[in-house]
């Protein structure tokens, strides 16, 4: 009876231990705030192509394979289902994205109660913090994560904020464009997704999803098996296994039909762009190790200049001089587009920077007008967004100004 006793105890401490720590209470929202809007600036000086965003103000919290959420009009919401979680009545309310912390100075509160909440989320979990009450990790949300502060960078806020953005389009372990509007992962994001997760550490979040991976192509494009797909996917498959991988061989195959002698063409939003879809099986070839008998064609394509990790001297300008750049109606709706080219582009002797930037502290990234997305579930944050065809926050946004701020 005593060992049962004894054994019950240290399973009690074992489990006690094994608790996840909470965070401190954000000790100065204001300050951190302004540090984090001082960065915004700077990056508004150097990338001065911008444009209004509607002003909402909400934050989402559940990065990972967390429970969604919503903090919106003193409102925590379930994300999926829209069931409120926690209410508050609110005096003030402060977001401060890059601290994952919305502020609450609560109203009608009776002295000797606490005055304020925190909800903030940390490598652990989303917590529930007021003086003088035991933090509460919120159910659900209890998974560890990889949150660098990126500490030594010019934009470590900012990155923050963007890696944010993008944990959070992380659902049942896929990375989709955007958790309302998507419902399936689109290969050409979810590649540039997973090198920011290689890059934080965070990759066994979509293993799983990766190692299932049996079809070449995400067929989310009219169900077309789009030419730029099996690349992606071998470089995915890199990332956590190799080249006996299942999908592997289907990859290769998959490829015959696009040949044109040495190099590839077929469609990729709904246009044939045979150097950046070569660009792409050359990659996902080199990476696993794997025979790679095809030379990138000597042609202009608009859409090599997106493709800026590999091959950029395989690049035949515009024919106009200054080589010819994406349009600012497609950088408007489709941000991501400028913010690859910025990445080819980018010399010291050439600091011009087309990326657009929004206006709003949150969130730093969007898509509008994608002929796939199903806005309507955009309304759980706002029915206008779903008028305007606008979602954000946006993966494949998010990752690329991640990538391209990150570089030294």
């Amino acid at each position: 009876m005593k060992n049962c006793y004894l054994f019950f105890l240290f399973i009690s401490f074992a489990a006690t231990a094994q608790r996840p720590v909470p965070p401190a209470p954000l000790p100065d929202p204001e300050a951190s705030l302004l540090t984090y809007r001082a960065s915004l600036a700077k990056l508004r000086q150097e990338h001065q192509q911008q444009r209004d965003l509607p002003e909402l103000s909400f934050f989402l919290f559940g990065m990972g394979d967390r429970l969604k959420l919503i903090y919106r009009d003193g409102r925590l919401l379930n994300a999926i289902t829209g069931n409120i979680e926690e209410q508050w009545t609110v005096k003030r309310a402060l977001v401060i994205p890059s601290e994952y912390t919305v502020h609450l100075d609560l109203a009608g509160v009776p002295p000797g109660q606490p005055q304020t909440v925190q909800v903030r989320e940390d490598e652990n979990g989303v917590w529930i913090l007021q003086p003088g009450k035991r933090p509460r990790l919120i159910p659900g949300t209890r998974s560890p994560l990889v949150l660098p502060r990126f500490a030594g960078t010019t934009y470590g806020p900012i990155l923050r904020v963007l890696h944010q953005e993008i944990l959070v389009n992380v659902i049942n372990g896929r990375p989709v464009p955007n958790f309302m509007a998507y419902a399936r992962p689109w290969y050409r994001d979810a590649a540039l997704m997973a090198m920011v997760l290689r890059e934080t550490g965070n990759l066994r979040l979509i293993r799983d999803w990766i190692l299932a991976l049996r079809d070449p192509f995400d067929r989310n494009a009219s169900s077309i098996g789009e030419a730029d797909n099996p690349g992606q996917v071998l470089f995915l498959v890199s990332l956590v296994s190799d080249k006996t991988h299942p999908v592997v061989q289907t990859a290769l195959d998959s490829v015959q039909p696009f040949r044109r002698d040495s190099y590839i063409a077929g469609k990729t939003d709904a246009g044939e762009h045979p150097v950046y879809q070569t660009k792409w099986l050359k990659y996902g070839l080199k990476v696993l190790g794997l025979p790679d008998p095809y030379i990138i064609p000597t042609q202009y394509d608009s859409y090599s200049s997106l493709f800026w990790w590999d091959y950029k001297g395989e690049h035949v300008a515009a024919p106009d001089t200054p080589p010819k750049k994406t349009d600012e109606s497609v950088s408007r709706h489709f941000p991501y587009l400028t913010w690859a080219e910025d990445h080819f582009y980018s010399r010291p002797d050439s600091p011009e920077r087309r990326g657009m930037v929004g206006n709003l502290d949150y969130p730093l990234s969007w898509e509008q007008q994608a002929s796939h997305a199903h806005y309507p579930g955009m309304t759980i944050l706002d029915k206008e967004l779903t008028r305007k065809k606008l979602a954000f926050p946006h993966s494949r946004h998010a990752a690329e100004m991640f990538l391209l701020l990150m570089t030294p």
